[in-house]
C-alpha cells in the first residue's frame, strides 16, 4: 500500500460519522447493507450518509453493487486489512508488543 492510499484512508476515517459508517459496514459482513440500512442504524439523513458513503468508495474502503434496484455497500476487507499491515509494519523493531505482563504471585 502506498503513503497516499494511506492517507487518504486515514483522512476519510478520521470523521465521526464516516467512521461509523465503515464499522457497520464491517459489522455487516460480506452481504453488505443499503443505504436505507444504514440510515435506519445510525439515524443519519441520506443527504449525509450518500456524501459520506461516496468519502469512504473513493477511499478504498468500501464497494457499491447494484443488486436490482438496491444499491448495496459492503467494506473492503482487502483495503482495511493493507491499510492494518501499512500501519504495523516493523512494529517494535520486530520485538512482540503485546507480551501480557508476568505475575510472580
Amino acid at each position: 500500500m502506498e503513503e497516499t492510499e494511506v492517507i487518504r484512508a486515514l483522512a476519510a476515517l478520521a470523521q465521526p460519522l464516516r467512521l461509523r459508517i465503515f464499522r457497520s459496514l464491517v459489522v455487516a459482513g460480506p452481504s453488505g447493507l443499503t443505504p436505507g440500512q444504514l440510515c435506519e442504524q445510525l439515524d443519519v439523513p441520506a443527504t449525509s450518509l450518500s456524501f459520506h458513503l461516496k468519502e469512504l468508495t473513493t477511499a478504498g474502503l468500501a464497494s457499491q453493487q447494484r443488486d436490482g434496484r438496491y444499491l448495496i455497500y459492503r467494506a473492503s476487507y482487502e483495503q482495511m486489512n493493507d491499510l492494518l499491515a501499512y500501519l504495523t509494519a516493523h512494529c517494535c523493531q520486530g520485538e512482540p508488543c503485546a507480551v501480557p505482563p508476568t505475575c510472580d504471585c
